[in-house]
């Protein structure tokens, strides 16, 4: 098969992330989803292990790629062929474990991987129920990107939702405090979405950007069980939220101040 040219790469990933065209994977997401099973893969949602991973094999051929362990030999092979992507406007949700160095010291390393693991397995379950594609699970925090293809035009509110869930799932609202710190931060922008290769071979999925860095660095700043939300995703969003204190913020690599909503999930 000829490969594709750049032209028709940016304008198939430009179709698949901001339109409903592609129905029949937004189907597939979600009977994967209702499987059990994990990890996944960060593009299908196809489980690795479990009963779920069984029913994967089985119908669709899909496993762990022995390339990139975070998606399917199909979802793989799919990066692959359509090296390269499309700048779209999309929401962000990075979720960051406070303290995790001093939080590693007090633990065996054994104990240690267990924590951070039960946390990606919370955040990650809370991105895919809510349609997010899944950019990064790597040490100390997990991200999530919300494209209109597939969370729908109110992808900024689905973003502050999930935020506001994610805290919930690792008890941030329960009287005895949560059983990991996090602070998450939302933005929404314009970043590139697509896949891109490495030197040893490999290929990912993935968002390069300033709003990209943009929601990292606002989840860094997040104190514990605080949603940093950026005024370009407030505004999307359009949902009441009460009066939010609002922040003044000087983030690494920006000239000016940025202004973000607070919203904290308080423990009962």
């Amino acid at each position: 098969m000829a490969k594709p040219t750049p032209e028709a790469i940016e304008s198939f990933w430009r179709t698949y992330l901001t339109t409903g065209e592609f129905e029949k994977e937004r189907r597939q997401r979600h009977l994967f989803r209702l499987l059990p099973g994990s990890p996944r893969c960060k593009n299908c949602y196809a489980p690795f292990q479990g009963s779920g991973s069984i029913i994967v094999k089985t119908f669709y051929g899909k496993e762990p790629s022995n390339l990139n362990p975070q998606l399917c030999n199909i979802c793989e092979q799919f990066a692959q062929q359509f090296q390269g992507g499309a700048e779209v406007e999309l929401s962000l949700l990075f979720a960051d474990v406070r303290g995790s160095t001093t939080l590693a010291e007090s633990m065996n390393p054994t104990q240690y991987s267990q924590l951070i693991n039960r946390f990606y397995k919370a955040a990650t379950q809370v991105m895919v129920s809510s349609d997010a594609l899944i950019d990064k699970i790597i040490g100390d925090q997990v991200a999530g990107m919300y494209v209109p293809g597939f969370a729908g035009k109110d992808h900024a509110r689905r973003a502050i939702e999930a935020a506001q869930s994610i805290l919930r799932a690792t008890g941030h609202q329960d009287k005895d405090g949560p059983w990991i710190d996090l602070g998450v931060g939302v933005h929404t922008g314009t970043a590139f979405v697509g896949a891109l290769g490495s030197d040893q071979g490999t290929t990912d999925i993935t968002v390069l950007g300033d709003a990209a860095n943009t929601a990292a660095r606002l989840s860094t700043n997040a104190g514990v069980g605080e949603i940093l939300i950026s005024e370009p995703a407030f505004t999307a969003a359009a949902i009441q939220l009460g009066g939010l204190e609002k922040r003044n913020l000087t983030l690494k690599g920006k000239l000016e101040p940025m202004q973000v909503w607070v919203l904290p999930i308080k423990g009962s």
